[in-house]
């Protein structure tokens, strides 16, 4: 048994862990479960709204699934045969034997599923999430609120003038010094990856003028600041943002894992990449070493049996033709799924509370694949699964995100740094190894995207090999809070 979340068993409203899991433990003894193989999993899903149930069975298997047959059990190795996972957050009130024994004896037939098996890197749930932000207009204007709004505290952390004064004036000594030597560049570029409603960009920009006034070296005429996202609808709203600097502002859409297709003429130019909150909405995989064995975590998107049944009535089809709609969906957007499929979404609010009802409802099936071997295993193009191997053999079992999109997009993002340059990054990083066995990191549902926490300890190793060095601090300007600060650059 694996009891994760530590600091919930004392406190004032401590777990009772005799109501949280002798039920589980006694659907297992009237189960035909060999016991000896099996692990319990207990988590505190702290999001409201997740991809995971009160009670999850997870097969781990002895092969990849691919018919090449098991693979050898090293000796001292465990071999087990289930994970049965529980939300304590959400255990409590549930008749949680009748739960745990219905998911033991379930039938896989009675969901629907989006998908096949495979890394969760690659699942449909990245795909709602481009929608999302490629299609966020629509998705604002059905639910009345900006996205901003859905964050913690209801806005981002990035947009903060200390923070922005911080920035600008370590800028400010950089490039004094190299002007004093005759090797400060003609033009200063600054990248933003990200740049939400342009409301960072705004407040840099605006301290960026008034301190260069005050300076009294024209660095603001100088200055080139690069906004850059995936979505259209979002650099639109940041423009209008930063109106009034809009002869020093440019803006790319781009695929924020490789930066450089866009911007690769900015190689060794930047003196400042700024992002926030953009690693944590990056496709990511996740693995395990149980046991002494390590595993890759595939997972399968599905609806729920009851739930399916009402997404399809309102939407005048049966169950099983929901996984077609929801691919049209995906692939087209909701405004081309009213041409594509007018018998079930007749107009554009159809089609979007379509969207809405099978993202507030879609889950996760999760199960154990055996990886053969970490150097077969690409983190990221060019990082070899390798990587891995120290954080993975750092101690008891352990369940980690690989955070593929986040490292693609870190060392392609490395080599636009000016020798003097600096990256830096608000967003949830985890910076020990060990918080990945106490605490439950995601996936989560924040409005319509996913967030997952980002391995702040693989992204640092990674760094140092390339000559990078990583640092990570609590977020200077706001007390509280879960963000965390890397900063990244050259090494002395």
């Amino acid at each position: 048994m694996d009891l994760r979340p530590h600091a919930r068993l004392r406190g004032a409203t401590p777990v009772d862990l005799t109501t949280a899991v002798t039920p589980v433990l006694e659907a297992l003894g009237e189960d035909d479960a060999d016991l000896d193989r099996v692990r319990v999993v207990c988590d505190w899903v702290q999001y409201k709204q997740s991809f995971r149930d009160v009670v999850d069975v997870r097969p781990i298997l002895s092969c990849d699934g691919t018919g090449a047959g098991p693979t050898p059990t090293p000796i001292s190795v465990r071999d087990d045969d289930l994970e049965v996972a529980v939300d304590l957050r959400r255990s409590g009130g549930v008749a949680l034997k009748e739960l745990t024994a219905a998911r033991l004896s379930a039938d896989p037939g009675a969901r629907v599923h989006l998908e096949d098996w495979g890394p969760g890197s690659a699942s449909c749930i990245w795909d709602f999430n481009a929608l999302y932000w490629s299609h966020l207009r629509l998705w604002e204007e059905a639910t009345g609120q900006g996205y901003e709004q859905a964050l913690p505290g209801g806005e981002s952390d990035a947009r903060n003038r200390d923070g922005a004064r911080a920035l600008i004036d370590e800028l400010f000594v950089v490039w004094d010094g190299l002007a004093a030597s005759g090797a400060l560049p003609d033009q200063l570029y600054v990248v933003e990856l990200g740049v939400g409603n342009g409301s960072q960009a705004r407040v840099f920009l605006d301290e960026f003028r008034a301190r260069d006034r005050a300076h009294g070296r024209g660095y603001y005429r100088r200055l080139h600041y690069l906004m850059c996202d995936y979505s259209q609808h979002v650099l639109d709203l940041a423009r209008a943002t930063v109106a009034e600097h809009r002869d020093h502002v440019s803006s790319f859409v781009l695929d924020a894992t490789r930066p450089r297709t866009s911007l690769g003429f900015l190689t060794v130019k930047v003196f400042l990449v700024y992002i926030s909150n953009v690693y944590d909405n990056l496709p990511t995989d996740e693995v395990a070493q149980l046991g002494g064995r390590t595993y890759c975590v595939q997972t399968r998107a599905h609806l729920p049996a009851a739930p399916a049944a009402e997404i399809a009535a309102q939407v005048h089809a049966e169950p099983c033709e929901l996984p077609g709609l929801v691919r049209k969906l995906l692939r087209l957007g909701p405004e081309l799924l009213v041409d594509a499929a007018p018998a079930h979404v007749p107009d554009l609010a159809a089609a979007v509370d379509f969207w809405r009802r099978v993202w507030a409802e879609i889950r996760l099936e999760e199960r154990y694949v055996p990886l053969g071997g970490l150097d077969l295993y690409a983190l990221a193009p060019g990082v070899s699964g390798e990587m891995l191997r120290p954080l993975l053999e750092s101690g008891a079992d352990l369940r980690m995100h690989v955070s593929n999109g986040a490292l693609a997009s870190f060392v392609d993002t490395l080599p636009l740094l000016h020798p003097y340059g600096k990256l830096v990054c608000h967003d949830l990083f985890v910076t020990e190894t060990q918080a990945y066995r106490t605490h439950f990191r995601g996936p989560g549902k924040y409005d319509g995207s996913v967030v997952n926490w980002v391995n702040g300890r693989l992204l640092a190793h990674v760094a140092r090999r390339r000559g990078f060095d990583v640092q990570y601090a609590p977020f200077a300007h706001r007390s509280g809070g879960n963000i965390v600060t890397m900063s990244a650059q050259v090494m002395d």
